[in-house]
């Protein structure tokens, strides 16, 4: 009976609350308030909270909130104008020769923590894009040089007529990136024009790589398959290569290579395999201001290789599933070890072997921050530990050195995308 009464008293509250006020507050909450039988229900709801100071009180309450959200978009704006000035003074701090310290960079990123970025645009400084467009010129220029000397042995007017169109094409883009370079300096640089200069000079420099290619195809049969190298030039999500061989099941492995990159903070990620279900099964990665590490099955061992110079270097690891014992060598000589990296844990087959690139996913996911910049050759890998001897002889270019019984470098084995390029490998010429 008592309940009944007090069920009948909240209904007539609330409908004496609702009656009270026209206005729409939104969603209403019924209140009970405990009042004598015999009272007047209205009276006593006014009584007790006063429907007109709650609709005042209301009121005050959105007041201060849509004051709230002004002053949150006026902070963002605020916020968005400091981080463009930031980033127009870090982009000219970058230029001034004087400016000694080093730009911050970030950890390793966690497994899973990326995305797909295929098709976006390179995410580091104009400074930093502008100063690596340079270094490919550069690059350019020395393979034009190469095919100079390669026309002299081999006259061909046609030969001699696109090197010089490419030459002043290079011409061209030095004009344009100087240009720039002393628009960023006199701070006349803005986001939306870095973004269309960098893609103007990218597209430009695709073209260039595709002709010299072209040009240096007419060498292709005065040399072995294993003498060529890759060049990735700029930090990008969309230059990569491809090995056409998947790996076997291995429970003890050796990967070698040569290096040369000057790119800083991290040269990137010189290659990655993935298999299903597991995107980090074999990495190598220097990314940010952190070491270069070997991931195997996302278990990470930080490797002792300084190869940032700008030269080249010769790179081993091997491993052996055993205790997960790992050695690493740096131009013949080994400079770390260790154990415990995925004990136990064999490589698994059927996957995707990628080189300049950290895959998210199988085969692609890839982040331009974690791209590989400079210049890759002789990637072999071998399902067997390499002696220190052997090893010795792959970094001399001895004419013992071994070429990988799994993977083999030959241009056969090589699928290229998104304007990486091949041309003739140097660095054991300079050696010899």
């Amino acid at each position: 009976m008592l309940a009944g009464r007090a069920a009948r008293t909240c209904a007539l509250l609330a409908l004496c609350l609702l009656g009270a006020g026209a206005q729409d507050f939104g969603p209403t909450r019924f209140i009970c308030t405990s009042v004598p039988v015999d009272a007047d229900m209205c009276a006593a709801s006014v009584a007790a909270g006063g429907a007109e100071e709650l609709r005042s009180s209301v009121l005050q309450l959105r007041e201060t909130v849509l004051q709230q959200k002004e002053t949150i978009l006026s902070q963002k704006e605020t916020i968005r104008e400091l981080t463009a000035k930031l980033g127009r003074c870090e982009s000219q701090s970058t230029l001034d020769p004087g400016a000694g310290e080093a730009r911050a960079g970030g950890g390793r990123k966690q497994p899973g923590s990326g995305k797909n970025t295929m098709g976006d645009l390179s995410r580091t400084p104009a400074a930093e894009t502008l100063s690596q467009l340079g270094q490919t010129l550069q690059s350019l220029k020395t393979r034009l040089e190469n095919l100079e000397q390669y026309s002299r042995l081999n006259s061909s007017s046609q030969t001699n007529s696109l090197k010089d169109l490419l030459q002043s094409k290079i011409d061209e883009l030095e004009r344009q990136v100087l240009s720039r370079v002393n628009t960023l300096e006199e701070g006349k640089g803005g986001p939306r024009n870095d973004t269309e200069e960098r893609v103007k000079i990218e597209t430009a420099l695709t073209s260039l790589h595709q002709r010299i290619s072209e040009l240096e195809k007419g060498q292709k049969d005065n040399r072995p398959g294993d003498k060529f190298q890759l060049t990735f030039p700029l930090r990008t999500n969309y230059m990569y290569a491809k090995v056409k061989k998947s790996l076997p099941e291995m429970y003890a492995f050796t990967v070698c290579m040569w290096l040369k990159s000057s790119a800083a903070p991290g040269v990137g990620t010189p290659f990655s395999y993935a298999v299903p279900g597991q995107a980090n099964e074999l990495v190598l990665i220097e990314w940010g201001n952190n070491p270069m590490e070997i991931l195997i099955n996302d278990k990470v061992a930080k490797l002792p290789f300084v190869i940032n110079d700008g030269k080249w270097h010769h790179i081993c690891v091997t491993w052996t599933t055993r205790d997960g014992v790992w050695e690493a060598y740096q131009d013949g000589t080994q400079g770390g070890s260790g154990e415990n990296l995925a004990p136990y844990h064999p490589i698994k087959p059927q996957g995707v072997l990628v080189l300049g690139q950290e895959q998210d996913t199988l085969g692609g996911g890839f982040d331009a921050t974690q791209a590989f910049v400079g210049e890759l050759a002789h990637f072999n890998i071998w399902d067997r530990k390499l002696t220190p001897g052997e090893v010795y002889n792959l970094a001399t270019c001895s004419t013992k050195a071994l070429s990988g019984n799994v993977i083999a470098w030959a241009e056969s084995h090589i699928e290229i995308y998104g304007g990486a390029t091949k041309w003739t490998f140097e660095a054991c010429r300079q050696i010899n």
